[in-house]
């Protein structure tokens, strides 16, 4: 549609909106000094109830999304409320004539309680939902509309074109491969064969081990002067004197008297006697044999 039609049209929904306004005008003015409202009151009653149907109207069409639902929903709330009053205009004669009881819209008390607080609920709304849309309509903001590229189908084809020439040149040319010639199949035959078996030898000679030659090593002899260990210090050396063998074997006798011989070790001894392990073993054999001697004698 030309900008001349355009203009044109909205015009006629002006005009047809404005005669709407006039006709609802004079019902939502009669109602309004029905619940107690003065002739100022009265006559701005209207413009509260159809004009905020109007700002509704203009948030729809610039809001989006969830506040776009919420502006369609007050503007149905408002369309319906003012249909009711307009139908209840048209139900009471008396509202013409100024007759009616201040405060009474319908004969039936619910069916009047209802209406005066709908007409009365209606003027807080407007400011309760009007200023709700406007700050929503001046917070709103529009998403951006991606700017056409003039020139998309040329750019388009020149892509595809140099796409296609890419792909030519970059596949390689089929490379034919050499025949490769199999060797010529020899002919088998399935015959035993009679092959001469490898002789097996009767008897292996022993074959003599050669003679170790032992060889003299002589010690190999160190030029290097050994050091002298010195005397040993009085503090290192043991302060029990040295025992010889008898008296030793006197010891052993006088401690194992008691022992029986299943108690007559080595170990026993070494411990009870405080010798080496060789002069306990020597103990041992010789008190074994002096028992094994008494034990006969008797």
């Amino acid at each position: 549609m030309n900008r001349t039609g355009r203009i044109l049209l909205v015009t006629a929904l002006v005009a047809v909106v404005a005669m709407a306004f006039r006709v609802s005008w004079n019902a939502l003015r009669d109602i309004a000094n029905a619940i107690g409202a003065d002739h100022t009151a009265a006559t701005l009653y209207p413009f509260v109830v159809d004009g905020l149907m109007a700002l509704a109207l203009v948030a729809t069409l610039v809001l989006a999304g969830r506040d776009r639902t919420f502006a369609l929903r007050v503007l149905g709330t408002y369309t319906l409320a003012s249909l009711v009053l307009n139908y209840v205009h048209g139900l009471v004669p008396e509202l013409h004539g100024r007759t009616v009881d201040w405060g009474r819209l319908a004969d039936w008390d619910p069916a009047n309680w209802a209406l005066v607080l709908l007409a009365t609920s209606l003027p807080v709304g407007s400011i309760y939902f009007g200023s709700d849309l406007v700050a929503k309509v001046l917070h709103h903001r529009p998403a951006p509309i991606p700017t056409p590229i003039a020139n998309a189908e040329e750019s388009t084809e020149t892509m595809s074109n140099r796409s296609t020439a890419d792909l030519v040149e970059s596949t390689p040319a089929p490379v034919p491969a050499a025949p490769v010639r199999m060797p010529d199949p020899v002919a088998v035959e399935f015959v035993k064969s009679t092959l001469p078996l490898k002789p097996v030898p009767t008897a292996l000679a022993p074959t003599p081990a050669p003679a170790i030659e032992r060889r003299t090593v002589a010690a190999a002899e160190s030029t290097r002067p050994r050091r002298a260990t010195g005397r040993v210090p009085e503090v290192a050396r043991s302060s029990r004197p040295r025992r010889t063998p008898d008296q030793l074997l006197d010891e052993a006798r006088t401690v194992t008297a008691d022992w029986p011989d299943a108690k007559l070790t080595a170990e026993g001894i070494r411990l009870a006697v405080h010798t080496s392990p060789k002069n306990a073993r020597t103990l041992r054999e010789t008190l074994r044999a002096e028992r094994d001697g008494a034990t006969t004698a008797v």
